[in-house]
């Protein structure tokens, strides 16, 4: 009680010194604020900007505004898009699995609420980019969008999918390089139809040397076993992809060094006028909507969501082929990357529709670079702790299909600019590796390569 009076003294006399500076017109009014329920809400402000927590006697202010900033961020991120409407088909995927199995249905279902969950995913990420940066935010869109693909490659290698493995991979990083990136181009393209937009040219170099390695990796491999000239047959080309793997994880761990600590900001839009650095700057300071834990808890929510439906939606995969008469070399390398591309999809798309070319770039030709450079050698690393024959012997299709889009892409990028007639050409071209899928006869385990 004598501590009250105490405080509630010195807010009177701190009060009414600012009153005699500003004169004495509002006197009388002024005795509101020396009221109890006043002097204890000071007190609660002042405890917990000094200590950072309400003590034990205003923890039940303390609670009420926890609670409000768990509603805020619930409002904002659920309820403030009405894409959000198809999450409801997540709990419906696995209501009609456990009631009627029906494996069509199934993929259908958790498709659908795959989409809304990963675009929310590139919503936190882009809210988690405002506080680390651009370069970090990059790599993070890049790397939750990935969590997926991995996930589910590690549940398929420890069921012994070898071949589903590598046709979601080898998926990933087609729809990527050309989907992703070519609506993001064209995207992009139409909002800024006035101008062209330009992006770091030294990066996309960078991300294209990284591609053309990746393909190396995957080539030898391909043309050592159908040239048949391994020293030791069925061993040579196992070994050789267990050691490519180990450098290529080598190398992208040297890459990630050299974009994170060499360089400062790889990823800053480039200018021609200093204008432009102005108009870009005033663009680029936007406040973020949730606060930096409440963006990585997000992050951590929808992705473990997303794993659990890909779970569902990777099972469904052999019956929805049998069902709906389609190749699973198209599903796996064409529907199935579209939806754990989803979260890159929109990322991508958002950062190209705000002038900011770079992150998208990062987003989906780094993802596409992740996928190749870590995610393929992870698997051919982790299958070989299993005890898997996991290797980097995509078949020769596949591999001619992943040379000729680097090559496509890195003819775009070399420019530095884009606009939305090279974004189209990119989904045109897209369409047609989508095609050729959908008549491409995956062959059989029995041709596969075997220790």
């Amino acid at each position: 009680m004598d501590q009250k009076l105490q405080v509630a003294g010195t807010q009177s006399q701190l009060e009414m010194g600012s009153l005699a500076a500003s004169g004495s017109s509002h006197e009388f009014e002024d005795e509101s604020l020396f009221s109890p329920e006043s002097v204890i809400q000071k007190m609660q402000l002042g405890h917990i900007s000094d200590y950072g927590s309400a003590p034990g006697g205003f923890q039940p202010g303390g609670s009420k505004m926890g609670k409000n900033v768990v509603y805020k961020s619930i409002k904002t991120v659920v309820f403030s898009n009405k894409l959000n409407l198809l999450i409801a088909f997540g709990p419906l995927t696995i209501l009609v699995h456990i009631l009627t199995g029906h494996n069509g249905l199934v993929f259908l279902l958790s498709l659908l609420g795959i989409i809304p969950l990963a675009e929310r995913l590139g919503y936190a990420t882009e809210q988690l980019a405002m506080y680390t940066g651009p370069t970090v935010g990059g790599l993070l869109n890049a790397t939750f969008g990935n969590a997926t693909e991995l996930i589910i490659a590690i549940y398929a290698l420890r069921n012994g999918m070898i071949r589903v493995v590598q046709l979601s991979l080898l998926g990933s990083i087609l729809s990527n390089m050309l989907l992703v990136l070519g609506c993001a181009f064209f995207c992009g393209g139409l909002v800024f139809y006035r101008k062209e937009q330009v992006f770091n040219k030294a990066s996309a170099i960078v991300n294209s040397g990284l591609l053309l390695m990746a393909v190396m990796g995957l080539l030898f491999p391909a043309v050592l076993h159908f040239t048949h000239t391994e020293v030791h047959y069925g061993k040579s080309e196992l070994a050789l992809s267990r050691f490519s793997s180990c450098i290529m994880l080598g190398v992208y761990a040297a890459y990630l060094f050299f974009q994170l600590k060499s360089r400062k900001d790889p990823y800053i839009p480039l200018s021609e006028d200093e204008s432009q650095n102005r108009e870009n700057e005033g663009e680029n300071d936007e406040t973020p909507e949730i606060g930096k834990w409440e963006s990585v808890i997000w992050l951590l929510i929808m992705t473990a969501w997303i794993s659990v439906l890909s779970e569902y939606l990777v099972d469904a995969i052999e019956g929805t082929s049998h069902a709906w008469n389609i190749p699973i070399a198209f599903i796996g390398v064409i529907l199935l990357p579209i939806v754990g591309n989803a979260a890159e999809h929109a990322g991508a798309i958002m950062f190209a529709m705000k002038d900011k070319l770079d992150i998208s770039l990062g987003v989906a030709i780094g993802s596409s670079t992740q996928i190749s450079m870590f995610g393929i050698p992870f698997c051919v690393v982790v299958g070989w702790i299993m005890g898997k024959p996991m290797d980097l012997n995509f078949q020769l299709f596949e591999t001619a299909t992943l040379f000729i889009t680097v090559i496509v892409v890195a003819f775009f990028l070399q420019e530095g600019s884009s606009n939305y007639f090279k974004g189209l050409m990119l989904i045109l071209c897209y369409v047609i590796v989508a095609a050729s899928f959908f008549v491409h006869e995956d062959p059989p385990p029995e041709k596969s390569l075997t220790p």
